[in-house]
């Protein structure tokens, strides 16, 4: 296990926490201010801050190497810093080896079952996997993806708007079986028992939430609950937002390589943010028309200006970068059923806040879910040790 892989692990428990407040931030803002296209349109499109960020430590960076090249070339020779270019001494060896393959003919060995140069051919396949993206292909790749992760954003929070925090975490938790199929389908992962065993757990899990009961200890905050009435278009906005989400997933995990090596993470997300202001500003006016999105208005305080733009950088900025990071750094799985921890996590802060009670089936529902994001942490060790 790399340490990018154990990093990964540690970024999922912070964008767990990161994201269940925020989503208890942004219901507190429809109730004051129900605009789901302008909270995820301005959430979105502040992720273009990571253009400056990534532009300025490529700049570092590059002075970084300068200098550093400066101190080589006085300390080594002119053979020596000559041979850092790599194709000279390539030509070189591939010259001798020639002559040799020559000289050997003549003596009566054949070597023509070998290569001429082995490290050159070990080394010609690994460039062909582990090619680093130009900034040419991050913006291609960003302009395509970039309506993909706007419809998950907007289908999120529109179901925010319209259900409670943990009916669409629930569903939002349905997205490990759409991103292990997708997987598949798009040969970005394998299929084997023990993935099959670790979305079926938590999946299960997921539904036993669903139908366990909660109660509060205060009757009133029971009431103020029960009126917030469960709208069947909202769970489809989650469950629709759940596939969509598996689909980002894996094309994110597919642009980025098997540990982010591929692609600057930043630039990516920074022209997300890009392409969601400069292009897709116009969707608030087909959403209004199909009366999916209410009539556009500016928020009527500064304090809920002041919320909105917080919970835009926390919740969104930050948070969906570190996920990002999730992904890269372990797979589309184990980052998907990583966020179904919010499930347990939520239930935990209602008991400690709110005074909140759960049946025994919710609270082994939880437990289901987290013993689905082991079992796939393992799914790989089982399967070589068990040989499914």
């Amino acid at each position: 296990m790399s340490w990018r892989y154990k990093a990964g692990l540690f970024l999922i428990g912070a964008v767990v926490v990161i994201w269940v407040s925020s989503a208890e931030v942004t219901q507190g803002i429809f109730a004051d201010y129900k605009q789901p296209f302008a909270v995820t349109y301005l959430g979105a499109s502040m992720m273009i801050v990571y253009l400056p960020i990534a532009f300025i430590k490529d700049w570092f960076y590059k002075k970084l190497r300068s200098c550093a090249s400066k101190s080589s070339k006085n300390a080594e020779s002119v053979n020596e810093s000559s041979g850092l270019l790599s194709s000279p001494l390539k030509h070189n060896v591939l010259e001798v080896e020639l002559e040799a393959n020559y000289a050997t003919k003549d003596s009566g060995i054949d070597l023509s079952t070998g290569p001429l140069c082995d490290d050159c051919v070990e080394d010609e396949h690994p460039k062909k996997l582990d090619r680093e993206l130009t900034s040419k292909e991050i913006i291609r790749y960003g302009f395509y993806i970039a309506p993909l992760w706007f419809m998950t954003e907007y289908l999120s929070n529109a179901a925010l708007a319209r259900t409670s925090v943990a009916s669409t975490t629930v569903l939002s938790s349905t997205s490990g079986l759409f991103t292990l199929f997708i997987g598949v389908f798009l040969r970005q992962d394998s299929l084997n028992m023990a993935k099959v065993v670790a979305v079926f757990v938590s999946m299960a899990g997921v539904v036993m939430t669903t139908l366990g009961k909660t109660w509060a200890t205060d009757e009133s905050q029971q009431n103020t609950s029960s009126n917030g009435e469960r709208s069947l278009v909202g769970d489809l906005f989650g469950l629709l937002s759940a596939v969509t989400y598996g689909l980002f997933t894996v094309l994110l995990k597919k642009f980025a390589g098997e540990e982010g090596e591929n692609v600057d993470v930043q630039k990516l997300f920074g022209y997300i943010g890009l392409f969601t202001l400069v292009a897709l500003w116009w969707l608030v006016f087909p959403l209004m028309a199909f009366g999916i999105e209410p009539k556009f208005t500016i928020p009527h305080s500064v304090k809920v200006d002041e919320v909105v733009l917080a919970n835009g950088l926390v919740g969104s900025v930050l948070s969906d970068y570190f996920w990002a990071l999730c992904v890269v750094w372990t797979t589309p799985l184990v980052a998907t059923l990583g966020m179904s921890l919010t499930i347990p996590l939520a239930m935990v802060a209602d008991m400690v806040i709110h005074g909140r009670h759960y049946s025994a089936i919710y609270i082994l529902g939880s437990a289901q879910v987290f013993a689905g994001f082991v079992i796939a942490n393992l799914a790989d060790w089982c399967s070589k040790r068990l040989g499914l």
